[in-house]
């Protein structure tokens, strides 16, 4: 935060909110300035406290602090410590990763594709109805039922001052100790890592895969941090836990006790991911996210026996194994990952699949060293999206159909319009509401050769 953004104490306005914007908040103004403001809902009467101005910025940010007009979508927060208004009556922000949980599940759905329906119209030129029964984002598994809870596999978490368990408030390096995390799965909150002592320990990240395997608890310490103070957090976790250390400026996992990975199921298949690897963290979503690609390429005729297809961004396999299924041994899968950890398990995943070449190393690099031609290609690239340069080597290959696999509508908007300038067009889109209560989801498009 720079100097010029830094906010008085206890600023307070009152505004009327306007349109969700993409990242988490919703557009206001006061006299003539944009505020974007965290925890209300369109239409509503607020008061806000702000957390970022100053005479120089473009912008401000606030949080609610008291609604004065409610939406008749806002229902009660169900997690005290990430309620804004409840929060900061004690003096505190609210923690982050559950910015929209003042949002009913189906309002919270429409704006996300408000959100959506926006950049694709923004940033590519695309209209896409908002909602209605042309599109819609799709609630996965059974969170309409059950609030939107208990769906994460996967957790992280900061550790305070004092070595408790804890999370970071939003754009802030202030640590709110935290004894439950409700948007979890049942398997994580019953390791009661808050009951630990975690002083030296500077992040733990926390993997307790759908199919009730082993968990795996990942210790990442602080500088300086000695064998005696690991060991001493280890005594406190339950024995039936995998417990590993991480150096994220080596890559390195490093075993404490059990496995350095977990194993996780999906799509008929068993996937070793080790450490902190990239896996969809909602239990239902790598089973939601494959049928989904898998039913767009065959509903094309882009999937089937013979055919050549690539995976790029490829992770452990979860796609490529499908892939592998549906091309069968007289076809070939490419895969392409950047981390060596990450290629590494792929190979082990997917050993017995003659069918599947493994290649680790940027897509980029891969894409410009390959001659080859595909029927079909599989993008998953990270947040920040694939990007001009990936998007006109993908075109250059010749495929009859790119599925792509994104987790921001931004930077897939961005890369549409890329697609759209090299002739291409948007031929099938779902979005899936795979993260509940926050400003997240995920889309599945199809782009194919215009005409």
């Amino acid at each position: 935060m720079s100097p010029d953004t830094q906010t008085q104490p206890h600023t307070e306005l009152t505004v009327d909110v306007g349109p969700v914007a993409h990242g988490g908040h919703c557009v206001a103004r006061h006299e003539g300035r944009v505020v974007f403001v965290r925890h209300g809902i369109p239409g509503e009467k607020v008061r806000i406290r702000l957390t970022e101005s100053g005479p120089e910025a473009k912008f401000w940010r606030g949080d609610v602090v008291d609604v004065l007009e409610p939406s008749p979508d806002r229902v009660e927060h169900f997690w005290d410590l990430a309620d804004s208004a409840r929060s900061w009556s004690h003096r505190h922000p609210p923690v982050g990763g559950a910015e929209l949980g003042h949002i009913s599940l189906g309002r919270q759905r429409s704006l996300k594709a408000e959100v959506l329906a926006e950049q694709l119209r923004r940033l590519a030129g695309v209209d896409l109805p908002a909602s209605g029964e042309q599109f819609t984002v799709e609630a996965v598994g059974d969170s309409g039922t059950t609030a939107g809870l208990a769906w994460r596999t996967r957790a992280g978490f900061a550790v305070t001052p004092a070595g408790k368990l804890g999370m970071h408030a939003h754009r802030s390096d202030t640590v709110l100790p935290v004894r439950e995390m409700p948007l979890a799965v049942d398997a994580i909150n019953a390791l009661r890592l808050w009951d630990i002592d975690l002083q030296g320990i500077e992040r733990i990240e926390v993997a307790a895969p759908a199919n009730g395997s082993r968990p795996l608890v990942l210790l990442v310490p602080a500088e300086g941090t000695r064998a005696k103070r690991l060991s001493a957090v280890l005594a406190q976790l339950p024995e039936d836990v995998s417990v590993a250390s991480f150096d994220p400026l080596k890559g390195e996992v490093l075993r404490l006790r059990g496995r350095t990975y977990v194993q996780e199921t999906a799509a008929g298949h068993d996937f070793r991911v080790t450490g902190d690897g990239f896996w969809q963290i909602h239990r239902d979503g790598p089973d939601t996210l494959v049928g989904a690609v898998t039913g767009f390429l065959r509903e094309g005729g882009f999937l089937e026996p013979g055919a050549a297809v690539a995976d790029l961004y490829a992770g452990a396999g979860l796609f490529t194994a499908p892939l592998a299924d549906a091309v069968g041994v007289t076809g070939s899968v490419l895969s392409v990952e950047g981390s060596p950890g990450t290629s590494r398990d792929a190979r082990k995943n997917l050993h017995d699949a003659p069918q599947v070449e493994i290649v680790q190393g940027r897509v980029e690099r891969v894409l410009r060293e390959s001659a080859r031609t595909f029927d079909a290609i599989l993008l998953d690239p990270p947040r920040a999206g694939a990007g001009k340069a990936v998007v006109n080597q993908l075109v250059g290959a010749g495929p009859r159909a790119v599925a792509y696999v994104s987790c921001d509508p931004a930077s897939f908007a961005r890369d549409v319009g890329y697609f759209q300038l090299s002739g291409w067009e948007l031929s099938g889109l779902r979005a899936f509401d795979l993260y509940p209560h926050t400003h997240h989801m995920e889309t599945v498009a199809l782009l194919t050769p215009r005409g």
